[in-house]
């Protein structure tokens, strides 16, 4: 059984459910934005998301999950889904998970149009059912996931970046929506508790473990079989570059930065910096620092007593740094 599967397997009922009740949140009179929207949900991802939300939520109550889980799973869905569709545009991408983006089929004015009607839906779900304290977990998420975006994009014009503030940028760019996931699920079944805390900063550390699992993948893995040096040509700057960055000559440093500045596009001198980062223990700090906020994020699991979904998200947490795309 594959692991998705595995991890799917005690809220596969919940999930089921929730796909009928998220396409219904997503519907309008507009035949246009319903053609898209079915578009959207029929090539979605893992799920990775509401599967959070239903885990969390069960694990906290006994087994239990309530309407307001379906509405925190749903909105955490819409809100990501609208992101999604704004940085293809952002970016400029063509294809989203293999297939062609919503500006590669429908230009960007429609896209950012769409992503506009998914965050307000969201929104609109919470408000009309009262959902507030479960619309101000995601309002949060949303300020931080572009607060996180705009600091990285300041910070890579000028190369020179610590630990410290790498860290708040994965925190707010993507540790925050998993974070959100976690509280959201918590708060669906038990609002007010110890619970919606200590599962937010639960999601919190997974999300870390997980950006830089994805940062380690430029250096390259086993699935793709060589370093892609994406991030490199990029010019975004990851933990395996910033430990090294600050930890070598002042020689090296300056070879690195104009490196990464003025000959990111030279396939030859970005294959000489990942060698030079792989030299210098770069994937080996980093591999230590993911293990890290692993370890912390299971630490917070054991507080909770054993059952299958906190079985499935303690599979979830080896999930994130153990594989392989």
């Amino acid at each position: 059984m594959k692991i998705t599967e595995q991890i799917k397997q005690p809220i596969a009922y919940e999930m089921e459910l929730f796909e009928q009740k998220f396409l219904l949140s997503m519907s309008s009179k507009v035949a246009l934005l319903n053609r898209i929207t079915h578009y959207i949900v029929n090539r979605k991802g893992k799920q990775m998301r509401p599967m959070f939300v239903f885990l969390v939520a069960k694990m906290v109550d006994n087994g239990q999950v309530s309407e307001r889980t379906y509405r925190g799973a749903s909105v955490i869905e819409l809100i990501h889904t609208a992101t999604l569709v704004h940085d293809d545009v952002v970016d400029d991408s063509n294809r989203r998970r293999g297939f062609f983006s919503i500006n590669a089929l429908w230009k960007n004015k429609i896209a950012v149009l769409i992503g506009d009607y998914l965050l307000s839906k969201g929104l609109l779900l919470s408000i009309d059912n009262n959902d507030f304290d479960l619309l101000k977990i995601i309002s949060v998420a949303v300020r931080e996931m572009s607060e996180g975006e705009l600091l990285q994009i300041e910070k890579a014009r000028q190369l020179d970046i610590t630990e410290e503030v790498y860290y708040d940028i994965i925190r707010q760019k993507t540790a925050t929506l998993i974070a959100a996931c976690c509280s959201l699920g918590a708060a669906s079944v038990k609002p007010n508790s110890d619970h919606v805390e200590s599962m937010r900063k639960f999601g919190e550390l997974i999300g870390m473990a997980f950006q830089i699992k994805d940062d380690l993948f430029d250096y390259g893995n086993e699935a793709i079989g060589k370093p892609t040096g994406i991030d490199i040509k990029e010019q975004k700057m990851t933990l395996p570059l910033i430990h090294v960055l600050n930890n070598c000559t002042k020689k090296e440093k300056s070879w690195l930065i104009n490196s990464v500045k003025n000959h990111n596009k030279d396939k030859k001198r970005v294959k000489e910096v990942i060698a030079f980062v792989k030299a210098n223990n770069g994937l080996d700090y980093a591999i230590n620092k993911m293990k890290e906020f692993q370890a912390e994020a299971l630490t917070i699991l054991n507080t909770y007593p054993e059952s299958q979904y906190k079985t499935a998200l303690e599979i979830m947490v080896n999930y994130v740094i153990d594989r392989k795309k």
